[in-house]
């Protein structure tokens, strides 16, 4: 169920992307001029939609005699995360303008009467409307009032929001897209420090990402984001700013954002109080003022290194220097870096000396290229912990998590949500916490059960629509089908309702699994098979049902390689950890000492310590996702050629040619 619902919200967000791409390549109008306007009216029909949702729970209560009939107020909506939109604020009352009436007045009159109401976007919410043609508006207004949109819950349009600025930042709508760290990297550095109460600080906060996957966190533990932290930024564009406080808000959070340069100004007075820090600052900085920052009391291990013109030769450390500096006594930070800040030598190698030897360098993590969406360059994720237990200050966990990546795009790699989840369940176990890494191995079993419980139901709706056939190979399929869903039925019984638990119990469940995970592959290929025998065999009258049985091909196919996708992510953990607790693994992580990384110039580079895996033999190879990869990088290239020609014949458009 929660499956399909992810995908219907990823139809959602796809098509509504589509639809507002397309307007904005026929008004001829860029990126960055529609970035906002079209991010402003998400906001405004997820404002209408949590205040009418919010206006039927005031009704039902005040019907119920749970709350007096009176006239409202607005603290009757604050109370459940609403606001009191006056109508001219509304989207139905925009779609119902009479012909004739200018829809971008309306619009800033609306965004302008939000504004009266909730204080934390004064002079934020984008007013850029009038120089859109009313046509064009009225069309992007209609395009997100579909059904879906209209009963759509907050979570929704907070994903929404989410993917439309991921969207526009892979086209570089915003400072090169600056603006926006991927999901991927936010949820790894989430996951790694936890951030679940007290003093969060970005000091670099673009669009406020870091404080919506901490809000996610939070709210994945059944906690209330506003009772468990409180959020602080500084950002230096004004713009970005904007984007920001609409992301709170459409997830229903608030935060205190201030414009300031954080390598010059320090606006909020939580400096040594924070209990986390979080940020994707600009890498690679070199026209920092040493003489505006060198008695900084963010800087306790001194500059890094300046130069002839008397500027930091590189601020990435002066970044490094203050989210150190601003935590608390048990705080912890996670932040994106340079991977050349790693093993930079000179004055940063000795400013990275004088952080290792306060024992609160945690994990470092090693990202491959291509996680960026306009940049290329590989990076490393830093953790700090002041609050690490004794015996573990002389220690750090190198991770390189560099071979662990999906694809997007032909360009853009992420990782996958159990990639995130494995990677995070190295992390537990450098911590002691082997009974968070067995319940994710449990957890796996949880799904794997669910999914192999589907299979016999999808494979019988294929055949239903398959009928017979004079085939040997349908013969040999009907065998193979019957043994695999009978051993399926044995393994449910026994696992199902008492999944293993202790390491041992999950190791011999894993190792019961194994053929069937084996026979399920091997299934996908016969379904397949027959597929492509029933359609060799059919006319032209048999079109329709040809396309219905290749729908069902499709549902049996996807559920015999979901059976098959989680094995394989318990095989991974186990193989790699067969014992359930911290073990080097060449190529991927090991822990180490103090004395390690002084011998190694004090470098925290992960690759310089894990080394190479041995080359093996795949035996598990995913060849349908390689096949997968092709087809995205073939699609991509098709985009682009399609783009490519539009250009071009433009151009020849307006030579006249």
């Amino acid at each position: 169920m929660a499956n399909n619902t992810l995908k219907n919200i990823e139809k959602i967000e796809s098509t509504l992307w589509e639809a507002a791409d397309q307007l904005r390549a026929n008004s001829k109008l860029t990126s960055s001029e529609y970035c906002m306007p079209v991010l402003g009216i998400i906001f405004l029909r997820h404002a209408s939609n949590r205040y009418e949702t919010a206006l039927a729970q005031i009704k039902a209560d005040q019907a119920a005699g749970k709350m007096p009939s009176r006239p409202l107020v607005k603290g009757d909506f604050i109370k459940r995360r609403a606001l009191q939109l006056p109508e001219s604020g509304r989207y139905d009352y925009l779609l119902k303008l009479p012909t004739g009436a200018s829809l971008g007045t309306a619009l800033v009159e609306a965004m302008k009467a939000i504004e009266a109401e909730f204080e934390p976007l004064r002079g934020q919410l984008p007013k850029e409307y009038d120089k859109f043609d009313d046509k064009l508006l009225e069309v992007i207004l209609r395009t997100f009032d579909s059904e879906a949109l209209r009963n759509a819950s907050g979570d929704v349009f907070g994903r929404i929001y989410e993917y439309f600025l991921m969207k526009f930042a892979m086209q570089g709508a915003q400072d090169n897209g600056e603006f926006f760290t991927p999901p991927s990297l936010v949820q790894t550095i989430v996951n790694v420090i936890e951030p679940d109460h007290g003093i969060v600080l970005d000091p670099a906060c673009g669009s406020g990402g870091m404080f919506v996957q901490s809000s996610h966190f939070i709210e994945s533990h059944g906690q209330d984001t506003g009772h468990k932290v409180t959020f602080y930024g500084q950002e230096k564009t004004g713009t970005t700013i904007r984007l920001a406080k609409m992301n709170l808000a459409v997830h229903g959070l608030e935060g205190h954002i201030r414009e300031a340069n954080t390598f010059y100004e320090d606006v909020h007075p939580i400096w040594g109080e924070c209990d986390f820090v979080m940020a994707n600052p600009p890498f690679n900085v070199n026209m920092v003022d040493a003489d505006k920052v060198k008695d900084d009391r963010r800087l306790p291990f001194g500059l890094p290194g300046v130069n002839k013109a008397k500027k930091v030769s590189n601020g990435n450390y002066l970044w490094i220097s203050y989210f150190h500096s601003y935590l608390g006594p048990k705080g912890r930070a996670g932040f994106v870096m340079s991977s050349q800040a790693s093993s930079g030598g000179h004055g940063e190698a000795e400013v990275r000396r004088k952080l290792v030897e306060t024992g609160d360098v945690d994990v470092m993590i090693s990202i491959r290229s291509n996680f960026f969406y306009t940049r290329t360059v590989p990076c490393e994720l830093w953790h700090f912990d002041k609050g690490k237990p004794e015996e573990r200050r002389d220690q750090i966990l190198m991770l390189d998590a560099r071979n662990i990546y999906r694809k997007v795009t032909r360009k853009i790699y992420d990782f996958s949500p159990e990639q995130l989840a494995n990677l995070t369940a190295i992390v537990w176990l450098y911590r002691g916490q082997q009974e968070r890494f067995l319940g994710l191995v449990q957890e796996y079993f949880a799904t794997l059960c669910d999914e192999a419980a589907a299979i016999a139901g999808a494979v019988g709706a294929f055949e239903a629509d398959l009928g017979e056939l004079a085939d040997p190979a349908y013969e040999a399929y009907r065998i193979d089908r019957s043994d695999l869903t009978t051993r399926l039925e044995v393994f449910l019984k026994q696992y199902q309702i008492a999944l293993p638990a202790t390491n041992a119990d999950q190791h011999t469940a894993r190792l019961v699994f194994d053929p069937l995970a084996e026979g399920a592959r091997g299934l996908v290929k016969q379904v397949d098979l027959l597929y492509k025998l029933a359609a060799a065999d059919g006319d032209s009258s048999d079109r329709k049902r040809l396309k219905q049985l290749d729908e069902k091909r499709k549902q049996a196919v996807e559920q015999l390689k979901l059976t098959a996708y989680y094995h394989r992510q318990i095989h991974w953990l186990q193989e790699r950890f067969p014992e359930a607790t911290m073990t080097e693994v060449p190529g991927l992580c090991k822990v180490v000492s103090r004395a390690e990384i002084e011998a190694a110039d004090w470098s925290l580079t992960p690759g310089r310590y894990v080394g190479v895996a041995p080359p093996e033999v795949d035996e598990d190879f995913d060849f349908e996702q390689t096949i997968r990869d092709i087809h995205v990088e073939l699609k991509d290239l098709n985009a682009e050629a399609v783009e490519l020609a539009a250009r071009i014949q433009e151009n020849f458009e307006e030579l006249g040619v």
